[in-house]
């Protein structure tokens, strides 16, 4: 059993589902990749962004809950979700962030890397960082973004925690992250590779308040695991680390467990495989609803639930 190896996906809510579509693909350059629904809620997309193919530590995902109300960021939740852009691509992304109607928070520098933040439509925390992209990613080239200023996948993620000594321990000691920095009340902590979304950072607020979860709010963060057998030998040692954590989920892309780190956080741990091409081909990934089997059956009432969602909308400049 390998240490984690990094980020595999992370998951949050939306509201509007078209919009959502709108800003990922059209603004950011995430191809849509997987159109699903919630399998415990059928009624609900669930869709899944990426680079061409949804390589993991590439992939966004997100319910869009219409009628949910705005959630409210605090202790106990992911903060913001971190991409890494080539370096020297900062002017671009300010401009065209700019030109989409995103306003652009002021730059800062954090453990030497330039950070530029912003917020999706729904009030989501995001951050641009520039820093080596890894070579696993594939860039999307029928996407509105050139290759050289193309998202590299996740950099990482910051999680709000009135206390990070346990998520601390979590991370090293049962999921193999090393500690390797510190800038006030923020530490930092690696993945065990040179691979993409490697970095999970604690930011220790004692006292302030707790989130409150709705649209906009970040459900979860997903690790990566090679495949089903290291997937169920992590089960094991964090149940025998006193973790109460759930038994495999079928997620048709990938199998999950989850678990709430001690501050929290809704953590998962995902199998790379199979992967987001196995039932459709790689040219049409997205454009069609794609169900699990023990949902077909009920397709005809699932697609009259779900709100029409236009696909061709990343073309615009």
């Amino acid at each position: 059993m390998q240490p984690i190896q990094g980020l595999h996906h992370i998951t949050a809510v939306a509201g509007d589902p078209q919009r959502n579509l709108a800003f990922y693909e059209t603004v950011l350059g995430q191809r849509l990749v997987k159109t699903t629904v919630n399998f415990d809620d059928p009624g609900t997309y669930h869709l899944y962004y990426g680079d061409e193919i949804g390589t993991p530590g590439t992939i966004m995902t997100f319910f869009p809950w219409r009628h949910m109300r705005r959630g409210v960021l605090g202790n106990g939740e992911t903060s913001a979700v971190a991409y890494t852009i080539p370096a020297g691509s900062e002017t671009y992304w300010q401009q065209r962030l700019a030109t989409h109607g995103v306003t652009v928070g002021e730059p800062a520098t954090r453990f030497g890397q330039t950070v530029l933040p912003f917020q999706d439509p729904d009030g989501m925390r995001l951050e641009l960082i520039t820093a080596a992209g890894p070579a696993t990613i594939r860039h999307w080239a029928g996407g509105p973004v050139p290759a050289g200023q193309a998202l590299l996948g996740f950099h990482g993620v910051t999680l709000w925690l009135a206390e990070v000594e346990g998520t601390a321990r979590l991370l090293t000691d049962q999921l193999g992250y090393q500690r390797v920095g510190q800038e006030g009340a923020r530490s930092r902590y690696q993945a065990a590779s040179n691979d993409v979304g490697l970095y999970v950072d604690l930011l220790h607020r004692p006292g302030a308040p707790a989130g409150r979860f709705g649209v906009g709010s970040i459900h979860h963060i997903a690790f990566r695991t090679v495949d089903d057998s290291e997937q169920l030998a992590y089960q094991r040692q964090l149940r025998q680390a006193g973790h109460n954590v759930t038994p495999v989920q079928d997620r048709q892309y990938f199998h999950s467990i989850y678990f709430r780190a001690p501050g929290g956080v809704l953590f998962e741990v995902a199998t790379d495989a199979p992967g987001f091409y196995y039932d459709e081909p790689i040219a049409d990934l997205g454009r069609s609803l794609k169900l699990p089997p023990w949902l077909e059956p009920q397709r005809a009432e699932i697609e009259a639930a779900l709100p029409p969602l236009a696909r061709d909308v990343m073309h615009t400049p």
